[in-house]
């Protein structure tokens, strides 16, 4: 069923606010704009600029983008913030029921706007890629509540184990909630501040990969002496999962390579669900039927 329209004035400085879900099926997307670090983006210092070649980004487009310019198309406008319910790396697909997040349209032009027909736009623009679920009308208060409410994630890690495993070693691992340490990882260290976090994780089932083939090109290749698992894993909010496989040298501890006494790396990494802070899983919020209704 298709929203009724949002009728109202256009008083300068207006925003709007929509939301939904979305589930990103590529490994070349961030969230937001990807700005080159070096130039900022700026349309001057990008010219010269050898990191981004003068294109201003690291990467052509983003889930915000991808979104923002069929929502923006709508509304009449090319003003937009994008608020995630957290966010994964560039590499990391965002699959299950999706990620939570609310648009936050700047001084549209146009407010009589079907969000039915704009998902599907959406969603027809980028299939294989990204997909919008759940569209909906909202408001303000909500963005505080997608960003600031802690949300524990499930995932599913392909990890490549070198050596030989004893049968019982992973499957001893399964269901307990382990306690960690993580000092800030290398690859974030210059937008997090330096420091030990305390999160919990949960190991909920390994399966063994017989094709120890991956769509990662630079991913370390396989060997007869290494094994492939799939491995479904529970965490806090704001634990880093790739090291908690990999250990970083001891910066995470214990990691599944400690647990198993073998190097263990990650080979790609999915989030499968957006869980609440206590693991479980929660309840997608339904969409209002018309504007108005959950305001």
């Amino acid at each position: 069923m298709h929203d009724a329209p949002h009728r109202m004035s256009d008083p300068p400085h207006a925003k709007v606010f929509i939301e939904g879900r979305y589930r990103k099926l590529s490994r070349d997307l961030p969230q937001t704009v990807f700005f080159c670090p070096e130039c900022k983006g700026h349309p001057r210092r990008r010219k010269g600029c050898a990191r981004c070649q003068g294109f201003g980004k690291l990467t052509r487009d983003s889930v915000q983008e991808l979104i923002g310019w069929v929502v923006g198309a709508a509304f009449k406008t090319r003003k937009n913030k994008f608020h995630g319910a957290g966010r994964e790396d560039v590499d990391v697909r965002m699959l299950g029921e999706g990620r939570p997040f609310v648009m936050e349209m700047v001084n549209p032009k146009v407010l009589d706007v079907d969000l039915a027909a704009v998902e599907d736009e959406v969603n027809r623009r980028n299939m294989g890629r990204l997909e919008v679920r759940g569209l909906h009308w909202t408001e303000k208060s909500r963005v505080r509540a997608i960003k600031e409410t802690p949300h524990a994630k499930e995932y599913v890690a392909r990890v490549r184990i070198d050596g030989e495993l004893a049968p019982d070693v992973l499957s001893k691992l399964v269901g307990a909630r382990i306690h960690v340490t993580q000092q800030t990882p290398q690859r974030v260290k210059h937008r997090r501040a330096d420091k030990a976090r305390e999160r919990w994780i949960e190991f909920r089932e390994f399966t063994r990969v017989a094709d120890a083939v991956s769509a990662d090109a630079s991913a370390r290749p396989s060997t007869p002496m290494s094994s492939d698992w799939l491995v479904r894993i529970r965490t806090e909010h704001g634990t880093y999962v790739k090291e908690v496989i990999n250990g970083e040298s001891g910066s995470t501890t214990p990691s599944l390579s400690e647990l198993v006494g073998r190097p263990c790396h990650c080979v790609e990494l999915d989030v499968s669900a957006i869980l609440d802070v206590e693991g479980q899983v929660e309840e997608v919020r339904p969409a209002p039927s018309r504007f108005g209704d959950n305001v």
